[in-house]
């Protein structure tokens, strides 16, 4: 009886681990998708007497982008955020630098180039932790009302950004603004 037993905890562990491997790891649901942007205003990368809060997300469609200068994954999207900047009427870019330097920030920006209209400097984490960030590069898409509509975690890729993030800002910006 005994080995029955065991035989059938083996095959369910056998089981839930087979399912575990066909989950994709970028796709953890946010608790935050569909409500407000965490309340925070923090000191800029750039000038820490300039402030970036949630506020600057208000009345147009921002992607908020979480970043350090110490992450390998995130010096590989850099180059696609520096594009996406160039480009005439692209969507605003915000920074969450995280758990970092100030100075590593800024060298880093300095020799990558900077695609951030603001950065926020989150020294110690705590705004990141606010928003469930857990890894960086993280990134937001947040609507006019400055409600968080997506999260995509790891490097933004040109495919991500293609397939999904893309089509998802086209669609936030077409939507009417409302009062």
């Amino acid at each position: 009886m005994a080995r029955y037993v065991a035989l059938g905890v083996f095959v369910l562990l056998v089981v839930f681990l087979g399912i575990g491997l066909t989950l994709d790891p970028r796709e953890v649901p946010s608790p935050l998708i569909g409500k407000p942007a965490p309340a925070f205003s923090l000191p800029t990368v750039a000038d820490p007497s300039q402030q970036l809060g949630s506020q600057d997300f208000q009345g147009r469609v921002s992607l908020l982008n979480v970043w350090a200068s110490w992450c390998v994954s995130c010096r590989e999207e850099h180059p696609l955020l520096v594009d996406l900047a160039r480009q005439k009427g692209s969507v605003a870019i915000f920074g969450l630098n995280y758990k970092d330097a100030r100075a590593d920030a800024q060298r880093w920006l300095a020799a990558l180039g900077n695609p951030y209209a603001a950065s926020a400097f989150d020294e110690d984490g705590r705004v990141g932790i606010e928003w469930g960030v857990y890894g960086v590069p993280e990134t937001f898409i947040i609507d006019r009302r400055g409600v968080i509509r997506h999260k995509h975690i790891g490097p933004i890729t040109p495919k991500a950004w293609e397939k999904t993030l893309l089509p998802l800002i086209l669609q936030l910006e077409a939507e009417p603004a409302r009062s």
